[in-house]
């Protein structure tokens, strides 16, 4: 584990208006429902952005963001509110990759399928599995709202962009957090793409030699 960089400051108030953004995406590709799902920002190397616990992603306000430290303590709750009980999970991916600024944790439906049947999106089939979010391995399952589920998803976290978390849903992490919810959307169109082909019969898994060009083309 690296140490924590000196972040550039991101400005609040816009990062409280993004991860709006985001939960209205989320909620429009019905990627969650009620009030699932979560979002954070790091927005500097002392506050991170999350969204409330119990709060449609497709309804939120700048203002409902709570704000939290590295380690977990409470830094602005408005009107009482609650961090969403996933906020373990957020600090810890935090914790192991220096290099995330954004989280999304989401249950896309055809992902989540595979999470629920078991089997990992992390076999090679498609480029931009490839050169864009990587292998998507499955965690196996843990209860989630509490300690167990972060500390399953440690050894899965150096080397990928997006986790698949076993019988809840998938997680992706990135620098921006634009980038965080393009992984996710690629997380599930890559699950909607190989369920497809299993249904045909078949599946062209890349070789060795295709993805090691893939790499040195993309320079990944």
């Amino acid at each position: 584990m690296s140490p924590t960089p000196n972040y550039p400051a991101w400005d609040a108030e816009e990062m409280r208006r993004r991860i709006c953004e985001v939960g209205r995406r989320l909620y429009e590709l019905f990627f969650v429902a009620g009030n699932d799902g979560n979002i954070s920002v790091r927005l500097n190397a002392d506050e991170i952005l999350i969204t409330p616990t119990n709060v449609s992603k497709g309804t939120m306000r700048p203002e409902d963001m709570i704000t939290l430290s590295p380690e977990g303590e409470l830094l602005n709750a408005p009107n009482g509110a609650r961090p969403s009980s996933e906020y373990r999970m957020h600090l810890t991916i935090y914790r192991h990759r220096p290099d995330v600024r954004a989280v999304v944790h989401a249950h896309p439906p055809t992902a989540t399928g595979f999470a629920v049947a078991g089997v990992g999106l992390d076999r090679p089939f498609l480029p931009e599995a490839v050169i864009r979010t990587g292998g998507t391995p499955l965690v196996p399952y843990a209860i989630p709202g509490g300690d167990e589920l972060p500390q399953s998803i440690v050894p899965y976290l150096a080397g990928h962009q997006a986790l698949l978390l076993g019988n809840h849903g998938a997680v992706a992490y990135a620098p921006t957090l634009t980038e965080a919810l393009f992984g996710m959307e690629t997380v599930e169109l890559n699950a909607r793409i190989y369920l497809t082909a299993h249904q045909l019969g078949h599946i062209n898994f890349l070789t060795d030699a295709q993805i090691a060009a893939l790499r040195e083309r993309y320079d990944v």
